[in-house]
């Protein structure tokens, strides 16, 4: 017989969000059941792909770091990767950081945690195994996973996603990856510094989700290391012979076809929604995601979804923004509009882009006359003393100095796209970040000398200098 249980909370899938939202509404004393059919701890790090993927482009980075020393006195032009040393740093990374969503640790939270697949029967119920929970609030919170597209024979073909590729025991001889998102260039990137040949496939434009801009400036810099990049390309059938991997594609008209050792799928990710049936619960999706209203809430009012399910970017930080705005509005009943303008997103090659707000041309199409505000690493001292001189920051502001978005591609561009983010957050204008104390020397100065360059046409005016000027005749 069914064991019935009504919590006042019930969230289904435990992805950054997921987990996020049951400790806080458990840490509030809202009895909460946490439904997840997928593995937790160090299994559900290897799954989720983000923290293995961070680690492994942080050995690829000190291997290119050592190997270009030269100017710092310290030339090691001969410089040998331990692949398994590597993967071995992976995977003590995630060991390290496995307890943090443990099953041990969301349950001494206070959490009931339920193993299992979740289904929705009526509006107001959900099963999942001898279970049946009718909860006053259902939270869906089961994240995305790759998206796999219908190539001819990529089926039979061996090939990995950015949450399997962790588990390579040798380093590829050419990894072949399609896809020129933010993923694909990352992995890319990083599996060149380890020693492999690399090529990406894209069929379209590559990092179509940031600044034009400064995408040419990470296109130039991978183009540097050695990263073959064909766009505007069409797959047409993926195979093996025997180890090797086989694409044929084509382009201008001609049909190529491409040798590797292995092959890399990053072509985005697509929601989990198998299983759920949220047609018997009145929920409203498509194959994008579940449609939510502003505060998060579905098409049925006693169930919201958060993070990747929604649709919208596909960041751990945003399914855990929207868990702070979930338990704000079911628990508080409190306004809790999202605004998608203080999301930051981020690319992790090398250098970094990472933007927030909105970007030059849609500024311009949104508010018509802006102001762009702009200073390069190449200016600063801290770039300058670590040789890390590629790139720039980039503020758009309107007239009368409202900050509209900001873009930085550089080193630690994700560190510092912080600030930026709690500006366009709290509606700050552009003399707050000029008027910001900076460190000396840090990275964080560029920003306040671009925010700086807002007030340099006035600063020169007829009419400042002579305000100036009747200034220093008073004594």
């Amino acid at each position: 017989m069914a064991q019935e249980f009504k919590p006042g909370m019930c969230v289904i899938g435990a992805d950054a969000g997921g987990f996020f939202l049951a400790a806080g509404a458990a840490a509030l004393d809202v009895p909460t059941v946490l439904i997840d059919k997928g593995p937790m701890g160090a299994d559900w790090y290897k799954k989720a792909g983000f923290v293995p993927v961070k680690a492994l482009l942080a050995a690829a980075e000190r291997a290119h770091a050592v190997r270009n020393s030269g100017p710092f006195g310290t030339n090691m032009p001969r410089v040998g990767v331990d692949f398994s040393a590597v993967m071995e740093h992976v995977n003590e990374v995630i060991d390290a950081v496995a307890p943090n969503s443990s099953r041990a640790r969301i349950g001494g939270l206070g959490v009931g945690v339920i193993p299992g697949e979740a289904r929705f029967t009526d509006p107001e119920t959900v099963a999942v195994g001898d279970f049946i929970i009718k909860a006053d609030r259902f939270v869906i919170a089961t994240g995305s996973s790759p998206f796999i597209p219908a190539l001819p024979g990529l089926l039979d073909t061996p090939h990995f996603t950015s949450e399997t590729i962790c588990t390579l025991t040798e380093c590829p001889r050419h990894l072949i990856v399609i896809g020129a998102g933010s993923v694909g260039l990352a992995l890319a990137q990083a599996f060149r510094r380890l020693g492999a040949e690399v090529t990406v496939l894209e069929a379209a434009v590559p990092l179509a989700n940031h600044d034009r801009e400064c995408v040419a400036v990470v296109l130039d810099a991978l183009a540097r290391e050695g990263v073959k990049l064909r766009t505007e390309v069409e797959i047409t059938k993926v195979g093996r012979a025997l180890s090797k991997v086989l694409v044929e594609f084509a382009a201008g008209g001609d049909v190529e076809t491409i040798e590797g050792s292995h092959l890399l799928i990053a072509t985005g990710r697509r929601p989990n929604l198998d299983g759920l049936e949220l047609e018997a619960a009145g929920i409203r999706h498509d194959p994008r995601g579940i449609a939510v209203d502003d505060n998060l809430r579905t098409t049925n009012k006693r169930v919201y979804a958060l993070g990747d399910v929604t649709g919208g970017p596909k960041f751990a930080h945003v399914s855990t923004y929207h868990a702070g705005l979930v338990i704000r509005h079911a628990l508080f009943r409190l306004p809790a509009k999202v605004n998608p303008l203080a999301i930051p997103w981020v690319t992790s090659t090398d250098p970094e882009i990472a933007e927030v707000g909105l970007r030059e041309h849609d500024a311009r199409a949104k508010h018509g006359a802006i102001r762009v505000l702009r200073w390069p690493y190449r200016e600063n001292d801290r770039a300058q003393a670590e040789r890390t001189t590629r790139g720039h920051v980039k503020i758009i502001t309107n007239r009368k100095g409202d900050i509209l978005g900001v873009t930085i591609v550089g080193a630690q561009a994700a560190e510092n796209i912080g600030v930026w983010t709690l500006a366009i957050s709290q509606k700050l204008k552009i003399d707050a970040l000029a008027n910001l104390v900076a460190p000396y020397p840090s990275y964080t100065e560029m920003g306040k000398y671009a925010a700086l360059t807002f007030y340099s046409r006035g600063l020169t005016s007829a009419r400042v200098r002579r305000i100036i000027g009747w200034l220093r005749r008073r004594g």
